[in-house]
């Protein structure tokens, strides 16, 4: 049994971005299958008589947009095939949250995290279900219903496990906003157009081996966008096509609560135990 990148079916992200590999009955990991969440985020036509901006006006707005990102206080989800992820960052506390489901409680394995980070610690408690649940080894370890504290020298690095208070944008939205190669507004304050993804591989939201596997349509993939009243990016869906073994998905990234976003809460201490060996395992 693995762990990818959560992008992989999701996003995933750059704060934790694992994707489910699905153990089948002999054992040998198999990529977990589920439908697509659907997205709608077309954009509104412009108003007859009134002027779309340019392009390169359109494209300007839309890299503007993630500067409030950068200051690290706000609350975000992802989702995509199979997968959701929703949390806050708040930089004046250093300290960020998460909670990520992957698959279905039908599924044959069904993952649910909640990753809280406080620095200089980390915790993540963690639900394994599903009928090959008990084939994970050191499950009985792992479903404890307690936040495991982790090992700072042992996640140093790791996207799924740790977080980088330097880079506090879970979807590395400024990293996609930078590979579009063609966008045009589609109404007050939306917009519409193409992602080079292959040029956006280190924001965390494509997993590599999906930019792999589409070959020359990575240099194409249709995105649209929403900003608030503010120009502030609150919503971009990036819609993949099926290429090779992967479906077509909706990889859908939303921001809200700038500037307004909370602390996150260290959980109880008789709610903590220290994570076992088993744990940095299934995410190494």
């Amino acid at each position: 049994m693995t762990v990818r990148r959560l992008s992989a079916g999701l996003v995933a992200a750059a704060l934790f971005t694992p994707g489910l590999a699905a153990c089948n009955s002999s054992g040998t990991p198999t990529a977990g299958s589920s439908a697509s969440p659907t997205v709608s985020a077309s954009g509104t036509p412009a108003p007859s008589g009134s002027a779309a901006p340019a392009s390169g006006d359109a494209k300007q707005a839309l890299l503007a947009s993630t500067r409030e990102i950068s200051n690290g206080n706000f609350r975000f989800t992802m989702s995509g095939v199979g997968s959701t992820a929703e949390g806050r960052v708040h930089e004046p506390t250093q300290s960020a949250e998460m909670r990520v489901t992957i698959g279905k409680p039908t599924d044959d394995l069904f993952m649910k995290l909640d990753l809280v980070h406080y620095k200089p610690d980390s915790w993540v408690k963690v639900e394994l279900g599903g009928t090959t649940a008990n084939s994970v080894p050191g499950v009985q370890k792992l479903n404890l219903g307690k936040y495991q504290h982790l090992d700072q020298t042992r996640i140093k690095g790791n996207r799924n496990l740790g977080f980088d208070f330097d880079k506090v944008d879970p979807a590395g939205s400024e990293v996609l906003t930078q590979g579009i190669t063609e966008v045009r507004q589609t109404g007050d304050g939306a917009y519409a157009g193409t992602i080079d993804v292959s040029k956006a591989a280190e924001a965390g939201s494509v997993d590599p081996t999906v930019i792999t596997a589409l070959g020359a349509q990575a240099k194409s993939v249709p995105f649209t966008a929403k900003l608030d009243p503010q120009g502030r990016l609150s919503e971009m869906v990036v819609q993949i096509p099926a290429a090779g073994q992967n479906q077509a998905q909706d990889i859908k990234i939303t921001y809200s609560d700038y500037g307004s976003a909370t602390a996150a809460q260290k959980p109880p201490a008789d709610q903590v135990v220290e994570a076992p060996a088993e744990l940095y395992n299934l995410f190494n």
